[in-house]
């Protein structure tokens, strides 16, 4: 849906104060092509149709979920370097893979999928969520001198929508407003210099989502496009009409005629989860996030592209575990573990998981002891700084660690119970075997959705790639 917010009060001046501010994220993208080339792209055959990104945002430590490692209980006076997880491990569906208390139904679906156990992310000098949540995104690393488009942003461009009446990007769970670095948040939940069409309809709060493609209080659905009709004439005759690109007129008044066009269609009714049969409703509903993934399967129903599902990040809360961090895991575990199996399970009844490209991923990982990776100058941001356990909320791990993190992939053609890559089983545990980074990864996810790694659009007369200059690899061996 369109970002652009109008009030039947707004004078003339606002609504064109509001369209020049709109029009600056939209730069007039050339067409995609290859770098070096004047011929149009040749993407990869799609394995996938739609993606969903389950997102832990704020830094689900890999240890104490998806690779588990010597774990010890809490004792008081336990040195914390003997502390490498604070979960014990449980089998799965898969015998060569195990991961962590408490997420036993992710463990049942574990032959529906691939766990990679090698993700790796950059030492960016700070090891910020910001930076790291930015980057993971769009694949480029703040700052930038353009505004990068979000990977839901790229599918949106390029691919376009499954359903012309369905957004194709949406994004679920996330508060942009009113909470702490909401406005880094803003930064890359974005359709950056693609423009206002191909950015994301933003739900966070999926049990509010019919709400918001109903007609605004008091105004019906023809008195809505009588006012669409009444803003494309405003934009037609406005004075500063040839300070604007066509591309970036018709992408605004686009976004606007799509909002337009969902209001009237039945697919809005995908939106609304009180349409959910209770049985089926009470399997996803462990809170917000759990809701978030039933609404995202319904959203890929009806023919949503991509939708990003949160366990939303807020500093100190959720996964930012920088103290009580075994506690505060255990009730993680309870929020997404039923909600995750249970959309896979659905997903694969519904004949819609092999063309359904499932990611669940983070920023980064955790550990006890090391920031970032071995030799990192970040500054430690743990709220524990002794060698010992001397309290509970010291049990868990609570530093930002990049050396090796897990992902989660299912459908859209990846392999079915397979365990890629491997962190070192003694601190500090970093990838030692196919390491998998954010360009390689992102290139993975591009090649099941159809989209060259290798797409390039011209911003301000220089390339833009789809991964960081290009150089992003597809990781064949997670394809079946």
């Amino acid at each position: 849906m369109n970002p652009l917010s109008l009030d039947p009060s707004d004078t003339r001046r606002d609504f064109l104060q509001k369209l020049s501010l709109s029009a600056l994220a939209a730069m007039g993208a050339s067409e995609p092509r290859l770098f070096g080339s004047s011929d149009p792209v040749t993407h990869p055959r799609p394995t996938a149709d739609s993606c969903i990104l389950i997102w832990m945002a704020g830094g689900m430590a890999a240890p104490d979920n998806f690779d588990p490692k010597r774990y010890l209980s809490y004792e008081k006076g336990r040195p914390m370097k003997d502390i490498l997880s604070t979960f014990p491990a449980i089998d799965t569906a898969v015998d060569q893979i195990k991961i962590c208390e408490g997420l036993e139904n992710i463990g049942q679906v574990m032959d529906r999928g691939t766990l990679i156990r090698s993700h790796i992310q950059p030492d960016l000098g700070s090891i910020l969520h910001s930076r790291h949540q930015y980057h993971w995104h769009t694949g480029y690393v703040p700052p930038q001198t353009v505004a990068c488009p979000h990977l839901g942003a790229w599918m949106s461009r390029v691919l376009g929508p499954r359903n012309p009446v369905m957004p194709a990007f949406i994004n679920v769970g996330q508060r942009i407003e009113g909470i702490g670095e909401s406005e880094e948040i803003k930064a890359f939940t974005t359709a950056g210099f693609f423009g206002t069409e191909y950015g994301p309809m933003n739900l966070p709060y999926p049990e509010e989502a019919a709400a918001s493609v109903r007609p605004p209080a008091g105004m019906d659905t023809s008195r809505f496009g009588n006012r669409y009709k009444l803003y494309r004439k405003l934009v037609d005759q406005s004075p500063n009409r040839d300070f604007l690109s066509d591309y970036q007129r018709e992408s605004m008044l686009r976004s606007y005629e799509n909002a337009y066009r969902l209001l009237g269609a039945k697919e809005r009714e995908a939106f609304d989860l009180s349409l959910e049969p209770k049985e089926s409703f009470a399997k996803y509903d462990t809170g917000r996030f759990g809701r978030g993934c039933l609404l995202a399967r319904r959203l890929v129903e009806s023919g949503a592209r991509f939708v990003e599902v949160t366990t939303e990040y807020v500093p100190f809360l959720h996964w930012d575990t920088h103290g009580n961090g075994h506690e505060t895991m255990v009730r993680m575990h309870k929020e997404i573990d039923l909600p995750v199996a249970t959309l896979i399970r659905d997903l694969e009844a519904r004949g819609l998981l092999d063309r359904t490209l499932v990611i669940v991923a983070s920023e980064f990982s955790r550990d006890a002891m090391v920031e970032g990776t071995v030799g990192s100058t970040a500054g430690d941001q743990a709220a524990h700084k002794g060698d010992t356990m001397e309290d509970p909320k010291h049990y868990g791990l609570h530093r930002h660690f990049t050396g090796g993190s897990s992902v989660l992939m299912f459908g859209g053609g990846i392999k079915k119970g397979f365990l890629y890559g491997a962190t070192a089983p003694e601190r500090p545990c970093l990838a030692v075997e196919n390491p998998v980074s954010v360009s390689d990864l992102h290139a993975t996810i591009f090649t099941a959705m159809g989209i060259s790694p290798k797409t390039m659009f011209e911003i301000e007369n220089r390339p833009f790639f789809a991964t960081n200059d290009a150089k992003g690899v597809c990781v064949k061996e997670l394809f079946a």
